[in-house]
């Protein structure tokens, strides 16, 4: 039992590295295509793996179930604070969690700036999803239909002469940010802070969450801040690892 246990864990690893024949397998595992065939079945069965019409093997949906129910018990807050409070610790400046969840971007976490001088944000409190680069890094994820409904129904408060007004523009640097795998607030929102996200990815490649590093001016001109972005993007392939996110051929979408 404990040797067919380990077999069908083994088949369900290799799996999550990339579609497998029944051959491909039975190689693999060292064993008769018979003992891959009869461990796959039971796989089947329970939705842990499903067979296309080539007959090539692929993770089934209940992994998806397992991997989000994972998650979600212990939360992507969690999963994230080891790895935001390093990006706090080595660069000094403000570094905030957000989500989108029910039309609203909130912050989830905060970790602050060790300057005297630094932004004002609250956890929990929404913040304007066309004013701000932990937003555009969220709304860039969704289906195209879904982002052009976001757009449609935005006020597009004017904070400051740089902020987007308009729901063509804002849908043309959504496109960017998707391209680029980051987005920027040049003082969009606050005329004297300057901001860049990086999105965070579950195991399916969707974007869950993002990670921001906010800087006044007076501390880090936009040049400055903008030479932070490698380590950012690090930081969120990093905590995207942690929450099940293996990029086979490089970063989807830049993280």
């Amino acid at each position: 039992m404990s040797q067919s246990l380990s077999r069908a864990l083994t088949i369900l690893i290799r799996l999550g590295e990339g579609p497998r024949t029944m051959d491909q397998l039975a190689e693999e595992l060292g064993v008769h295509k018979t003992t891959v065939l009869r461990l796959v079945r039971t796989l089947e069965e329970e939705r842990f793996v499903y067979r296309d019409r080539a007959h090539g093997f692929h993770i089934g949906s209940r992994t998806f179930e397992l991997s989000h129910a994972a998650l979600a018990q212990r939360g992507i807050r969690d999963i994230a604070a080891p790895h935001l409070a390093g990006l706090n610790r080595s660069t000094g400046q403000t570094v905030h969690l957000g989500v989108y969840e029910g039309g609203d971007v909130v912050y989830l976490d905060k970790f602050e700036s060790r300057q005297p001088i630094r932004m004002y944000s609250r956890i929990g409190a929404p913040m304007p999803l066309h004013a701000t680069a932990i937003a555009k890094v969220l709304l860039a994820d969704l289906p195209a239909a879904e982002r052009e409904r976001v757009a449609a129904r935005l006020d597009y408060t004017r904070f400051t002469d740089r902020t987007i007004t308009d729901a063509a523009t804002l849908l043309a640097e959504l496109r960017r940010v998707a391209a680029q795998g980051y987005a920027v607030d040049d003082a969009e929102h606050e005329t004297f802070i300057n901001c860049i996200a990086a999105p965070v990815r579950d195991a399916s490649g969707a974007v869950v969450a993002g990670i921001s590093l906010s800087v006044p001016d007076v501390v880090l001109g936009r040049d400055q801040v903008r030479a932070l972005l490698p380590e950012l993007r690090r930081t969120a392939l990093d905590v995207s690892a942690d929450c099940g996110h293996h990029p086979v051929n490089g970063p989807a979408g830049g993280a």
